[in-house]
């Protein structure tokens, strides 16, 4: 059994799930980024934390701007210093596919949004209904 993170990184914030044994998942806080260095920091205590073993990352595709993004979630990640398995996901639609959750007041930049993003990567990975 093992635990992972699921993350939806965005410019200012970073959505994160946890799922536990690879059974349970549920929505983390979403990361604040004031700068790279201090989401790396707060995203590396956590991976501590629950002793993650696989990192789930959302990376765009077909958007106009998916070599750019690539290429910035890609440098974030190497700045976590993750030592475990790593798989990049197709984060299309997630955002949307988080609306059908009911987050209240969903405009609302308070990140809950993009934990649930992160949570439907988590459950589309291990196939978790």
């Amino acid at each position: 059994m093992m635990n992972a993170l699921a993350l939806d990184i965005g410019l200012k914030r970073v959505g994160i799930a946890l799922c536990v044994d690879s059974k349970v998942a549920i929505p983390l806080n979403a990361v604040f980024r004031k700068n790279r260095e201090q989401a790396a920091s707060e995203i590396k205590a956590l991976i501590k934390e629950h002793s993650i073993a696989l990192l789930i990352v959302g990376v765009p595709k077909g958007a106009t701007s998916e070599e750019e993004m690539s290429k910035r979630v890609r440098h974030f990640v190497s700045l976590l210093e993750f030592t475990g398995e790593v798989r990049f996901v197709d984060e299309s639609f997630t955002s949307k596919e988080a609306l059908k959750f009911g987050v209240a007041n969903s405009r609302k930049k308070d990140g809950k949004l993009d934990s649930l993003a992160a949570l439907v990567m988590m459950r589309e990975y291990f196939h978790l209904s």
